[in-house]
């Protein structure tokens, strides 16, 4: 209930799509929902999502931010269609929206007006796609990238971003309604304590913490000190305002030669924000510089087929000089915006994308990242040669 205080909460409709095996779901999809007394529809499969939205009309969503990359994409790619007075206005609600948000300055008096015709020609339209009556969008399960939230919130639509896992029952922390700051998966609940250790591993603490693993009294012991904390193996740190800001896994930091330690999460976050790209696993322990294993977006490489003219069957488009320029121009826009150790100086093409079928991806759309290293580790490693 506590991360739902100020939604006035009343007669909620959920929409649920995600696996309720997976402890997330499970509770909160499943059983918060059952607590309010609120209504629970279950969405068949994730691409009858936004007919079911429209269908429903759900109040509340928890989701991973997987659906919201997508859902961003495609609103990014029908733009493209839309004439030049449409693009403007649409592009003003996320540039209004964002100053509104970030609170960097007051807006003046004009950026008021526009951004009140936005609100009324923009922001309900988007509303509507959503049924019209959503209060707000629940996240966890993976890392929320700040671009992808903030554009949501740009149009109206309030994001809660929270952190937890299975073996803390499994909600840690969460934003408030009323205080939303998109770079932190906010403040932990109320009877739940939070400290990092010296390396940076976050530690929970409190009756939310399992008793143990089933049947697994070596792994219970090294994930529970003797004093109740629990390990969850994420790094990250508290900032000044109490929330909680994750950096990565720690088992998927990458320490490349020069000793430098790097977060993969971030850059693939950053990279799956290209059009041409929709999914993205970064690789470079103990070498020079990182590589990435790139999986292109398949509405963008179906248009650039037809636009190039590009024969499939006798032609392999992961060879042609074209398509790599295109992705390692994708790749270098990206690169602008990390530091030195942090760029992506080669890539290789997936063979297919990452699924659940291939254990590639975790219940909650995370990538595998070891997984898929494993299955590329060859390839990878000519990189650097």
């Amino acid at each position: 209930m506590e991360v739902v205080e100020g939604l006035n909460i009343s007669n909620e409709v959920f929409l649920s799509f995600l696996p309720l095996s997976h402890s997330y779901e499970h509770a909160a999809g499943m059983h918060f929902p059952v607590s309010l007394g609120a209504q629970i529809y279950y969405c068949e499969r994730v691409d009858a999502l936004i007919n079911r939205m429209s269908e429903v009309s759900p109040t509340i969503m928890t989701a991973v931010p997987r659906l919201y990359e997508t859902m961003r994409e495609k609103i990014i790619h029908r733009l493209k269609s839309q004439n030049f007075i449409r693009k403007w206005l649409f592009n003003k609600t996320i540039e209004l929206g964002i100053k509104e948000y970030e609170k960097l300055k007051p807006l003046n008096p004009f950026d008021l007006f526009v951004n009140f015709l936005c609100t009324i020609l923009v922001r309900k339209k988007v509303q509507k796609t959503f049924g019209g009556r959503l209060k707000a969008l629940v996240t966890g399960g993976a890392p929320l990238n700040y671009d992808v939230g903030v554009f949501f919130t740009a149009l109206g639509i309030k994001i809660l971003n929270g952190y937890g896992q299975t073996e803390a029952s499994p909600v840690v922390s969460a934003n408030r309604p009323d205080n939303i700051r998109l770079h932190t998966v906010g403040p932990p609940l109320r009877g739940v304590s939070v400290k990092c250790a010296k390396d940076g591993e976050i530690l929970v603490k409190g009756e939310l913490v399992m008793k143990g693993y089933w049947k697994d009294p070596d792994a219970t012991i090294s994930a529970i000190s003797d004093d109740g904390w629990l390990h969850t193996g994420d790094i990250g740190y508290i900032d000044n305002q109490g929330s909680l800001i994750i950096t990565d896994r720690k088992k998927d930091i990458i320490v490349n030669s020069g000793g430098d330690n790097i977060s993969p999460q971030k850059i693939e976050g950053m990279i799956c924000l290209n059009e041409e790209i929709d999914q993205a696993a970064v690789y470079g322990d103990d070498k020079p510089y990182l590589t990435a294993v790139i999986v292109t977006n398949p509405d963008w490489t179906k248009k650039w087929i037809e636009e190039y003219k590009f024969d499939l069957e006798n032609e392999n488009i992961h060879e042609n000089k074209e398509f790599i320029a295109r992705i390692s121009k994708a790749l270098l826009k990206t690169n602008k915006e990390l530091s030195i150790t942090e760029k992506i100086k080669k890539f290789i093409f997936a063979l297919e994308p990452f699924t659940t079928v291939n254990a590639q991806l975790t219940p909650t759309f995370k990538i595998r990242r070891h997984a898929i290293i494993r299955t590329y580790r060859n390839e990878l490693d000519q990189l650097y040669k």
